[in-house]
C-alpha cells in the first residue's frame, strides 16, 4: 500500500510539473509574438522621400514667404498652393469659400471612373441618350458620336484633356447605369475625402446651384487623384492618339485645352505638367495644375478669374506668376 501510495504521489507530482510546464511555454510564446508585432508596427515609418505618404484628406497651413506673389496681386478670386510632398498650404485666397467648380468637376469624374473601371481597355457604346441635353447646354465635347464604340481608356483622355461632356456621361452610364446614380458615388468619394463643403450634382461641371465645392476641397481632391498612376498620366499628358473605332477609322487625335492655353509658355527653374481648365460664366477661368520647379511637385487649385475662352486666359497667368514666384 505504502508503495503504491508513493507511486500516485509521484505520478501527480510529474503530472503537475508537466502542466506548469505547458503553461509557462504558452505564456512565453504569447509574449514572444506581441513583442513582434509591436516590433513590426514600429518598422512601419512613411518614406518622407514619396510625395504620397501624407494623409491626403489633411492639409497642413504654412503660409511660405519664400512665395513671392501676393494672393492680392492674381486674377482669380479664390486660389491655393500646395506642396505635393507634405500637403503643405503654401499660399491661400478664399480657399475655403464657396466656388462652382465648372469643368474641374472632371477631376472626381476621372477618378472615379478609374477606380470603379476594372478593364480600361473594354469598349463602351456611346448612345443617342449619352448626348441627350448636352448640345442644348453648349457643353464641350470631344468628338465622338452617338453609335460609336470607344474604349474606356480613350473615354478618359477624351474627359481630361478635351473637357468631353459626352465622355463623362458615358462612363457613368457603364458604371453606374445612370449619371444620378454615378454622382452618389462622387459624392460618397468626396465625404470619404472629407471634402466637407463639397456637393456635385452632374459629372460635367454644368452649372448648377447646388452644385459647388472650395479650392481648399478640390487641393485634396488632386492630392489623391495624383496617386493614381493612371490618372497622373492622363493628367499629366499634352496629347493622346486614340484607337480607331467603328466611326472614326483614323481614330482622334486629343490635345490638353491647359496645354493649349499655355501656348508653349513655361516657368523658370520648373516645369508645368499638367492640368485641367475650367469654365463657366458662373465659374470664371478655373485651372487646377501641376507644377515642378527645382526638386518639389506642387499644385495650384484656381477660380474666378475674369475673361472667358476668347479673351487672356488669366487662369494660366495667375499660374504662371504664383509658380515663378516659389523660392524668389
Amino acid at each position: 500500500m505504502a508503495r503504491k501510495a508513493k507511486k500516485k504521489k509521484s505520478g501527480i507530482r510529474i503530472f503537475a510539473i508537466f502542466l506548469l510546464t505547458v503553461i509557462i511555454a504558452a505564456l512565453f510564446y504569447i509574449a514572444l509574438g506581441n513583442h513582434q508585432i509591436l516590433e513590426k508596427e514600429n518598422d512601419v515609418t512613411p518614406d518622407s522621400s514619396d510625395d504620397r505618404t501624407a494623409p491626403v484628406s489633411s492639409l497642413k497651413i504654412e503660409l511660405d514667404p519664400s512665395v513671392a506673389v501676393s494672393s492680392d496681386q492674381l486674377n482669380s478670386t479664390n486660389a491655393i498652393l500646395i506642396r505635393l510632398k507634405d500637403r503643405t498650404i503654401l499660399m491661400q485666397k478664399n480657399s475655403e469659400e464657396k466656388i462652382y467648380p465648372a469643368s474641374l468637376t472632371k477631376m472626381m469624374t476621372a477618378i472615379v471612373a478609374i477606380e470603379n473601371l476594372p478593364d480600361l481597355e473594354k469598349e463602351i457604346t456611346l448612345t443617342n441618350s449619352t448626348f441627350q441635353g448636352l448640345y442644348e447646354a453648349d457643353a464641350s465635347m470631344a468628338g465622338f458620336q452617338p453609335g460609336e464604340q470607344v474604349r474606356a481608356i480613350d473615354l478618359l483622355y477624351g474627359v481630361m484633356l478635351r473637357s468631353g461632356a459626352e465622355c463623362c456621361i458615358a462612363l457613368a452610364d457603364q458604371i453606374a447605369g445612370s449619371e444620378q446614380n454615378f454622382v452618389k458615388i462622387m459624392n460618397q468619394r468626396a465625404a470619404g475625402l472629407d471634402m466637407d463643403d463639397t456637393h456635385f450634382e452632374n459629372s460635367t461641371g454644368l452649372h448648377s446651384e447646388n452644385h459647388y465645392t472650395t479650392v481648399k476641397d478640390l487641393a485634396v481632391l488632386l492630392c489623391y487623384a495624383l496617386q493614381n498612376d493612371i490618372f497622373r498620366e492622363v493628367f499629366t499628358s499634352s496629347h493622346h492618339f486614340t484607337r480607331p473605332t467603328n466611326v472614326h477609322p483614323d481614330g482622334i487625335t486629343f490635345y490638353s485645352t491647359m496645354f493649349e492655353d499655355l501656348n508653349n509658355q513655361n516657368i523658370t527653374g520648373g516645369e508645368i505638367l499638367g492640368g485641367k481648365t475650367g469654365y463657366t460664366n458662373e465659374a470664371g477661368l478655373c485651372l487646377a495644375s501641376l507644377a515642378k520647379v527645382g526638386k518639389q511637385e506642387y499644385i495650384l487649385i484656381s477660380a474666378g478669374a475674369k475673361g472667358d475662352h476668347y479673351t487672356e486666359q488669366y487662369n494660366i497667368t495667375d499660374a504662371l506668376a504664383v509658380y515663378n514666384s516659389i523660392g524668389k
